[in-house]
């Protein structure tokens, strides 16, 4: 198989990562215009997504509509999960092949509030988005809004097309911030059974009470 058929899978639309919807198609257009540099137009992207959609921790959810990427456009705030799927989501619209990575974290500076919902300090599944650009996949954390970091005194995560964007370990401080734990791998979609599994092991309070909402 050459590397062009291997990658053919990582541009089609999916049930979450809807490139073909028109929701998505115009979000691309609008904010990518007639840029004909693809790695300008994911970086404008980037952006939009991690700053445009607030990260809020209370809109962690598991319904599966949360995670279809036209249903986060025009949100008040999300979580990691749909702003990855929705980064790679407009990728695959601009023709940039894209995945889905999930990792467990070790959040040093999670608020009193988290750890009293979550009852641990282990965030699961956290997700990014990885994307194929000049040659070679790099990883982009849309995350975490540059308005939450400043909160937490932690540089937001840059992205600049050509290296890995992760979750930093330390803040502007030097305290300790992140550290990742269990690495689950790439997808081409979001594997929504494999965070269920996950987050009933890791929070089987939360998810019976996320079940009821």
């Amino acid at each position: 198989m050459s590397e062009k058929e291997s990658l053919t899978k990582f541009l089609k639309p999916t049930e979450f990562i809807n490139s073909d919807n028109i929701k998505v198609i115009t979000f691309v257009n609008d904010l990518v215009g007639v840029e004909k540099d693809k790695k300008k137009g994911i970086l404008r992207l980037f952006y939009k997504i991690r700053d445009g959609i607030p990260y809020y921790f209370n809109s962690i959810g598991i319904k599966k509509e949360l995670f279809i990427a036209s249903n986060v456009i025009g949100v008040e705030g999300s979580f990691c999960i749909p702003k990855a799927v929705l980064l790679a989501s407009a990728a695959r619209v601009m023709g940039v092949p894209s995945r889905l990575g999930f990792a467990d974290v070790k959040n040093h500076l999670a608020t009193d509030k988290v750890l009293e919902k979550l009852r641990s300090d282990l965030f699961v599944f956290h997700g990014y988005t990885e994307l194929y650009i000049n040659d070679k996949w790099v990883k982009a954390t849309p995350a975490f809004n540059k308005e939450l970091c400043d909160k937490f005194n932690v540089k937001p995560l840059d992205f600049d097309g050509e290296n890995d964007s992760v979750f930093q370990e330390y803040t502007e401080s030097g305290d300790k911030y992140m550290d990742y734990l269990v690495d689950h791998g790439s997808f081409a979609d979001f594997p929504y059974e494999l965070m269920i599994t996950s987050f009933k092991k890791a929070y089987p309070h939360l998810y019976s009470e996320l079940k009821k909402k």
